[in-house]
C-alpha cells in the first residue's frame, strides 16, 4: 500500500502502526480459535491467513495507491477476505477498526464515506450472527470507532494541508528574497549607469557643446589668414571629437531597455510584454531625437506607472501616449481602473514612492508630473518635459 504523500517519518510511523495493529487482530482471532476450541478452528486459522495473504499482497504493489482502480480492487478482496473471517469468528469484528482508515486513506471521500458506514453495518451483523448478548454496547462501538476514524483522517488531511501550504509559502518568500536581492543588485547597476550617464551628459557632453559653439564663433570672428584661425579651428575640432566621444558614452551606458531601439521602440516593447490589462501604445505629433536623461526618465516614468496599474489599479485596459509638440514632449499613461485619492498620502510601510520618485525625475529636468485620479474613476498620469534647444544635447 503506497501513497502519494512523501514518505515523511510521521506517515511511515503511522503505516508501521496500522500493519502492526491489523496483524495483532488478526493473530487474536486466531489464537482465541485455537485456544478455546472452536469449531472452526481450521476455517478461522484460514481466513485469517487469506485476509493476511490479501492485505500483504497489497502492501507490497506499487499499483495501489490512494484514488487508484487498484486501490478499489484491493479493497474489494481485503473487505471480502474479511467479510468470510466475520462470518466464521465474531472476534473479526476488531479488524473492522483499521479497514475504516485504510478506506479513508485509498477511496476518494464522497465513497469512502459511504463504505465505512457499511463496514460497521457489516461488523453488527457479524456480532448479531455469532449470538453474541445484543448490548447497546454491540451498536454503538463500531459506529464510535468508525466516527473516531472519520474524524483522525479528516483531521490528518487538514493537519497535512495547511503544512504543506506553508511549506510552499516559505519556499515562495525564499524564491522572492532572492529575486528581490536580484532584482536590487541590477536596480543598483542600472542606476548607476543611469547616473554617470546623467553627469556625463551635462558635464562635459554640455561643456564641449558649449566650447564647440564658442570656438565657432571665435573662428568666424577672425580674419581670413589670421595665424589663430587655424588653432581656434584644431581646438574646434578636438572640441567636436570629445564631445561625439562623451556622447558615445552616454549610449553605452544607457539602459538595456533604450539599447535596442527607439524611445518610441522601448515603450511599444514594454506596452506589448504588459500583464494583467491590454495596454495599448501610441505616439501623437513629429517623433524627433531626445537627449539619452530624457529618454530614460521618460522609459522609467512609464514602467512606474504601468507598474503601480498592474499591481493596484485592478484596470482592464491602459493607455501611454508619447506625444512630440513644438517645444516640448509628454507622456501619458491612463487605465481604466479602481483609481484612488491622490491627496491621501500613503504610508511608507505599504509603499507610495512611486509618484515621488517620477515627480523627481520630472524637477530633475526642468518638467512637471500631473496625476488625476478619483475612486472608481480610473488613473492618468502626465509628464511633460521642455524640449533642450538646438546645440544643447
Amino acid at each position: 500500500m503506497d501513497s502519494a504523500r512523501p514518505h515523511t517519518p510521521v506517515t511511515a510511523l503511522l503505516r508501521l502502526c496500522l500493519h502492526l495493529l491489523l496483524a495483532g487482530l488478526l493473530a487474536l482471532a486466531a489464537v482465541r480459535a485455537t485456544g478455546h476450541g472452536a469449531a472452526h478452528t481450521r476455517a478461522v486459522v484460514g481466513a485469517v491467513a487469506l485476509m493476511g495473504a490479501v492485505y500483504a499482497v497489497g502492501v507490497a504493489l506499487p499499483a495501489v495507491r490512494p484514488r487508484t482502480t487498484a486501490a478499489a480492487v484491493w479493497l474489494g478482496a481485503l473487505g471480502a477476505a474479511w467479510l468470510a473471517l466475520l462470518v466464521v469468528s465474531p472476534d473479526a469484528l476488531w479488524a473492522a477498526f483499521p479497514l475504516y482508515f485504510l478506506l479513508l486513506h485509498l477511496l476518494a471521500l464522497r465513497w469512502a464515506l459511504p463504505a465505512v458506514l457499511a463496514a460497521a453495518g457489516a461488523a453488527i451483523a457479524g456480532f448479531l450472527l455469532h449470538g453474541q448478548q445484543v448490548t447497546p454496547g454491540a451498536f454503538i462501538g463500531p459506529l464510535i470507532g468508525a466516527a473516531v476514524a472519520v474524524a483522525t483522517v479528516l483531521g490528518y488531511d487538514a493537519l497535512y494541508r495547511e503544512s504543506e501550504r506553508r511549506r510552499e509559502l516559505i519556499d515562495e518568500l525564499v524564491a522572492t528574497r532572492a529575486e528581490l536581492a536580484e532584482a536590487e543588485r541590477t536596480a543598483g547597476t542600472l542606476a548607476e549607469r543611469e547616473r554617470l550617464a546623467r553627469e556625463i551628459h551635462d558635464t562635459l557632453a554640455q561643456g564641449l557643446s558649449s566650447i564647440q559653439l564658442l570656438l565657432r564663433a571665435a573662428e568666424r570672428a577672425l580674419p581670413a589668414g589670421d595665424p589663430a584661425r587655424d588653432h581656434v579651428e584644431q581646438a574646434r575640432r578636438a572640441a567636436q571629437d570629445n564631445l561625439a566621444e562623451a556622447r558615445r558614452f552616454v549610449r553605452a551606458l544607457t539602459p538595456p531597455d533604450l539599447e535596442q531601439g527607439s524611445l518610441s521602440g522601448a515603450l511599444e516593447r514594454l506596452c506589448a510584454g504588459a500583464r494583467g490589462p491590454a495596454v495599448q501604445f501610441g505616439v501623437s505629433g513629429t517623433p524627433v531625437a531626445l537627449p539619452t536623461p530624457y529618454e530614460v526618465a521618460l522609459l522609467r516614468i512609464a514602467q512606474s506607472a504601468l507598474a503601480n496599474t498592474v499591481q493596484h489599479a485592478g484596470a482592464g485596459r491602459a493607455e501611454i501616449t508619447l506625444s512630440f509638440m513644438d517645444t516640448s514632449v509628454a507622456l501619458d499613461v491612463v487605465d481604466d481602473g479602481r483609481g484612488f485619492d491622490p491627496d491621501v498620502r500613503r504610508p511608507k510601510e505599504t509603499g507610495g514612492f512611486g509618484l515621488p520618485a517620477m515627480r523627481s525625475r520630472a524637477r530633475s529636468l526642468g518638467g512637471t508630473l500631473s496625476v488625476e485620479s478619483a475612486p472608481g474613476q480610473g488613473t492618468a498620469v502626465a509628464i511633460t518635459l521642455p524640449l533642450p534647444v538646438a546645440g544643447a544635447r
